[in-house]
């Protein structure tokens, strides 16, 4: 797997991208209802410059939901980290239980000192902040990408009607040239039999009038098919589009399935530092100040995030994201779907204290 570069790199990146796309995608939404509303005007050339803008679309937005991806996994990635280092402050080190040994106040002092050295909580804010901001991302990609969809779906199903008429008019017509060259080779067979010259002559003109009309028609119906083939590969790309602008409304879905699920946790995780009573451990985390994750801390807010019950929804979310992102699914090998907390012997409020000796 790539080295991953920093989260900042990325998500500048990203945005970068997530700025530019809408006017991206709703000039591709445009032309498809441009080319709804007046199909004859629009030539091959224009079909060859669109389909260059609608391929470039795609490829940006492929290109944000692997950015995005790989912000999701970062932040699962230094969550595991920063639970890794939590798990480190809960006992003491050998050399603080040797300090232990001639001043249990002096020990105490160097552990709460290499606490403090690295504040736990505040990095767990950091994360919430990020999480906050890559959160906010999606949910406006989505919102973006779920108004162009619906757009172009509805203009495409019409041009696929039209086109549906024209072909049920190509199918007429083919049935209309049947009949007139049947009526034809009756009359030239009729013109042997009688022996009026005056009636051979009407008849060959008879026979000559379903011949042109024929023909007319026949003339007509190539028109119809070549229209009807020159739209086909104005919807190819057109239907390109929207099943493209489908798999981004479930790439977001999956994405902030993931995220909401992996802050969940790491609202988990600072009850947990918080519970060990650190002094200045506290920092302020409301929906108010993270209003892009504001669902999760609602949940926080009211003690209804229980361990358990996350454990098996982080497995789920985490097995449907690799499916979506298999470059990221191994990200965290060891520990990706894995609990960062031991859920055995707790409650449903989670509390893990300092142990004291």
């Amino acid at each position: 797997m790539r080295k991953p570069v920093s989260f900042d790199t990325t998500f500048d990146a990203a945005s970068a991208i997530a700025d530019e796309l809408p006017v991206k995608v709703k000039t591709c939404a445009d032309f498809v209802g441009e080319f709804a509303r007046h199909p004859t005007d629009i030539d091959d050339e224009r079909f060859l410059v669109e389909n260059e803008r609608f391929q470039g679309f795609s490829a940006d937005a492929r290109n944000l939901a692997e950015l995005l991806a790989e912000l999701v996994a970062t932040l699962d990635a230094m969550t595991v980290k920063v639970s890794s280092d939590l798990d480190s402050f809960r006992g003491l080190t050998a050399t603080e239980r040797f300090i232990g040994h001639f001043s249990r106040q002096r020990m105490w002092r160097r552990h709460s000192s290499r606490v403090r050295a690295a504040p736990v909580v505040e990095r767990l804010r950091d994360l919430m902040v990020k999480s906050d901001s890559v959160a906010g991302l999606i949910t406006r990609h989505r919102a973006v990408v779920v108004t162009a969809h619906k757009e172009a779906e509805g203009r495409l199903v019409d041009i696929v009607e039209r086109r549906r008429r024209l072909v049920d008019d190509i199918d007429i017509a083919r049935i209309r040239i049947k009949e007139l060259n049947a009526k034809a080779l009756t009359t030239q067979g009729r013109i042997g039999v009688y022996g009026s010259k005056a009636e051979w002559q009407r008849m060959e003109e008879e026979r000559q009038a379903l011949k042109a009309q024929a023909d007319e028609i026949s003339t007509r119906e190539h028109e119809l098919r070549d229209e009807s083939q020159r739209r086909e590969r104005f919807i190819g790309i057109f239907q390109l589009l929207v099943d493209g602008l489908n798999t981004e409304i479930g790439q977001c879905n999956t994405l902030m399935r993931k995220l909401m699920i992996d802050t969940e946790e790491r609202l988990l995780i600072y009850q947990a530092q918080v519970d060990t009573d650190i002094p200045g451990s506290k920092v302020k985390i409301s929906s108010e100040l993270f209003p892009s994750i504001a669902d999760a801390i609602v949940l926080f807010e009211r003690d209804m995030l229980l361990p358990q019950e996350i454990e098996h929804r982080k497995r789920t979310a985490d097995a449907q994201f690799g499916k979506r992102f298999p470059l990221y699914a191994h990200q965290n090998e060891g520990a990706s779907g894995a609990p960062l907390i031991d859920t055995t012997n707790m409650s449903g409020k989670l509390r893990l204290r300092m142990p004291r000796l």
